[in-house]
């Protein structure tokens, strides 16, 4: 098995994680906790557990699907009665000195069951998935959406349903189906016009505007608007802007930003770390972290193309989607193209949760890799 392992990937992968620890050594400068060293910790243990998941056939892993999905709704139910609040989500454990977030580790049971159910479902010759056939799949998802929904972590569940539907469209839907999406897309557009555009007579007759929390709502209204609140819902997004277009192409160098050294970035060890790296290391070098993520993606999805079975496959796009969706989202929201949802650069920002979900989708990427040629 050992010569069918990626190392390209795995290059890539270690090469964002030494990045990101020399990154947070920065953004963790004094008077801060220096965080660099926990993520240090973070990736050995992520490591390990990258060699576990290599250890065992990921055909074990397609007969746990079922049971590690109902374990994470499990976990997600328990918040409800022990979870823990921070940044005004219900979306923590609480051991001691650690924290758990059971969300992260729901984006990989989403893909197994996903994977599972499009393997387990396979008919020669059976024509695309319509409206009919597609209720398992969307049972799959929504039953967790929902759940980190309510908790209230809407950036989250933007992640499984954006990650979800992309491992559905790669299941090959009917075309009403594509067609419904785009719709879909059309008419969210349509209702953000009339929520927080449209100009009316107040009290503004709104469709989803008031079912929002006030912070979620600030941040939509801040993206739409960044100069209308600088001092408020367009704090973050402004004082990222200014880090990242302040590092020019190649930065102020490393601890030299000042952005990140007078604090005026908030959340700048998790949220907006790409901020920091861009302010200290320049334009060139975000062009070499996003070739490292480019390089994880295009070698991802040639593990699952390579793959021996259907569950193999599934499971390496499923990885990729929810990999590049949380790049995609981070980056656009710290340069002002996405709103502010609160979604973690993989790798690269800090927690223990983040890297050991990473890792083990990355362990995963590297089992069907190391297999695709046994029978």
């Amino acid at each position: 098995m050992m010569p069918h392992v990626p190392w390209g990937l795995v290059v890539c992968v270690l090469g964002v994680c030494a990045l990101g620890i020399w990154n947070l050594a920065s953004a963790s400068r004094p008077p801060m906790a220096p965080v660099w060293t926990s993520q240090a910790l973070y990736l050995g243990v992520g490591l390990g557990a990258v060699l576990m998941v290599c250890l065992v056939d990921y055909r074990w892993i397609q007969r746990m699907a079922f049971p590690i999905y109902v374990l994470n709704i499990l976990a997600l139910l328990a918040l409800r009665l022990v979870g823990h609040t921070a940044k005004g989500a219900e979306s923590w454990f609480v051991i001691g000195p650690f924290r758990l977030q059971p969300a992260e580790f729901m984006k990989i049971g989403v893909v197994l069951m996903l994977a599972k159910v499009y393997h387990d479902d396979f008919q020669p010759n059976q024509p695309s998935y319509g409206l009919v056939r597609l209720w398992k799949p969307v049972l799959v998802v929504m039953v967790p959406f929902t759940l980190v929904l309510v908790q209230p972590d809407l950036g989250t569940a933007l992640m499984i349903f954006l990650s979800s539907g992309t491992v559905i469209l790669f299941g090959k839907v009917r075309w009403y189906l594509a067609a419904t999406i785009v719709a879909g897309v059309l008419v969210g557009g349509l209702i953000i016009w009339n929520d927080y555009v449209r100009e009316m007579p107040e009290p503004r007759s709104t469709v989803v505007r008031h079912y929002l929390k006030k912070h979620q709502s600030q941040r939509i209204s801040g993206w739409l608007d960044p100069e209308a609140d600088l001092r408020g819902s367009g704090y973050h997004a402004a004082q990222s802007k200014i880090a990242v277009g302040s590092g020019g192409l190649t930065g102020k160098g490393w601890r030299e930003g000042t952005q990140t050294g007078l604090r005026f970035l908030p959340e700048q060890h998790t949220d907006f770390i790409f901020s920091v790296w861009a302010e200290e290391h320049g334009f060139f070098s975000c062009l070499l972290l996003l070739v490292l993520y480019g390089g994880i993606f295009i070698l991802g999805l040639g593990v699952g193309f390579s793959a021996r079975d259907r569950f193999g496959a599934f499971v390496a796009v499923g990885v990729v989607a929810t990999l590049f969706w949380q790049v995609f989202e981070n980056i656009g929201m710290v340069i002002g193209l996405l709103p502010v949802t609160g979604i973690t650069l993989p790798l690269m920002s800090y927690g223990g949760s983040s890297m050991l979900s990473v890792m083990l989708c990355i362990g995963l990427l590297v089992n069907i890799s190391m297999r695709r040629h046994m029978f």
